[in-house]
């Protein structure tokens, strides 16, 4: 484990700009307004030569600890509990507000070593603000821009001598991990709409409140990476933000959580879409379904908030029969059902995403395929437009991830989609692939391997 940095401050003052510079990459969504960040997030931060953990973190903010704002100081706090380090970052333009003072007392009580960053240093509007924060007892203030690149040497020299103790400390645990084989974690995304109860499940999962949670819809924005481990399985877990309607979505922030979690979808090799039993399989779900089957990976439903139901029998033969219709491409795909507020129900779920990982990953040899090839035929020979029939001469499985198959045919434009969708129903059943993607790429000419 690297040396844990967290960027703490009030709302607004260019945390996430330089998370995104730390990591390289544009991961924590930006804006003008304060308190775009909620949940904290973490990345691997480089430095020139350097290497470490970094948290971006919810402005910190006095106000009730009950309240949405509150439940977000929460999780800055447990960072800055967890963190080694702390950047404490404060607005050089706007000079030094009480709100600053008041949290630099709380940092203080920490006992940590703690970097003082002014940012939006640029320019002469700053240099008040940059003597202001003298007043803060936090040490020299480093004049910094997160968004110019100003500064980074002084952050540099500040953080090398905490890294190299960090990696002089673990030496010995470094040299033992590279004997070991890494298992590679499994990617494990959670979409759904909002208020579906995605971060609650995590945090169950998990069994910790790692993820700010409550009743009001949209709280997670960003898409958050966690590193979990199930029974000794390396697992990646990504909570996103709702996906609503095309339409509903007009402002430009929920326009940006949204991207973020539809890549997660593509980044994911599983992905959880979590439903609520109260309003299930809205048109929304059915899209949110069919992305994820376009992206081709392996997709287990979870109705949550099922005990909220009292007809449970007859609601989940319902279910089961609307999922089966209305997701024909997904014929068989895992639905559980259960309570993220509770726990109830939920040691189904990752049984499930195991065992769909393990069809998802599935390779069929060329011997098993061409003898069920030639049974299918027999039992429902292919059409013959113009009189003349086609003939499948050879299939085999060009990739897993998902199962994907070439078929080599004669007149491959002629065979109607219709007895392709027999083949991958046929596949479903003889091969145990149900719940999985399955793509089927027609080919012409003749048998390449004779």
């Amino acid at each position: 484990m690297s040396l844990s940095i967290a960027i703490i401050g009030r709302p607004n003052v260019g945390k996430s700009t330089l998370f995104n510079r730390l990591v390289g990459k544009q991961l924590a969504l930006v804006d003008d307004r304060p308190g775009v960040t909620r949940d904290r997030r973490e990345g691997d931060g480089k430095l020139f030569d350097l290497e470490f953990t970094i948290v971006d973190t919810a402005g910190l903010d006095d106000v009730d600890d009950k309240s949405l704002e509150g439940r977000m100081r929460a999780q800055s706090e447990i960072a800055i509990g967890e963190a080694q380090v702390i950047l404490f970052v404060v607005d050089a333009r706007a000079g030094i507000m009480p709100m600053d003072k008041f949290f630099a007392d709380l940092v203080r009580r920490q006992s940590k070593p703690v970097i003082l960053l002014a940012n939006k240093a640029e320019g002469k509007a700053a240099e008040a603000g940059v003597y202001e924060a003298w007043s803060l007892g936090l040490g020299d203030p480093i004049e910094f821009s997160a968004a110019h690149g100003i500064g980074m040497d002084d952050l540099y020299e500040a953080l090398k001598d905490h890294v190299a103790a960090d990696l002089a400390a673990h030496q010995e645990d470094q040299e033992s991990l590279e004997d070991e084989a890494v298992e590679k974690a499994l990617r494990l995304a959670i979409i759904g709409q909002p208020n579906a109860g995605k971060s609650t499940l995590i945090n169950k999962l998990i069994g910790e409140d790692r993820l700010l949670t409550g009743p009001e819809a949209g709280i997670t924005r960003d898409a958050i990476a966690i590193d979990w481990s199930y029974k000794g399985r390396r697992i990646a877990l990504w909570d996103t933000a709702g996906i609503r309607k095309k339409a509903r979505v007009r402002d430009k922030l929920e326009k940006l959580s949204v991207a973020d979690g539809l890549r997660a979808v593509k980044f994911a090799e599983v992905v959880v879409l979590l439903i609520d039993a109260t309003v299930p399989l809205e048109r929304q779900d059915l899209t949110i379904a069919d992305l994820v089957v376009r992206e081709g990976r392996a997709l287990v439903i979870v109705i949550n908030k099922w005990d909220l139901i009292k007809n449970k029998p007859a609601e989940m033969k319902n279910l089961q029969l609307e999922v089966d219709r209305l997701l024909p491409q997904m014929a068989g795909v895992p639905l559980i059902t259960m309570s993220a507020e509770t726990g109830k129900g939920m040691d189904r779920l990752m049984p499930a995403v195991l065992d769909i990982y393990a069809i998802w990953n599935k390779r069929i040899t060329t011997a098993q395929l061409n003898k069920w090839l030639a049974f299918q035929v027999d039992q429902h020979p292919p059409p013959a437009p113009g009189g003349r029939r086609i003939k499948l001469r050879y299939m085999t499985q060009t990739r897993p991830r998902p199962p994907t198959f070439a078929l080599f045919c004669s007149r491959p434009d002629d065979l109607p989609e219709s007895y392709k969708r027999y083949l991958v129903n046929g596949m479903r059943v003889d091969f145990k692939m149900k719940g999985v993607p399955i793509r089927i790429h027609l080919r012409g000419g003749k048998n390449p391997y004779v």
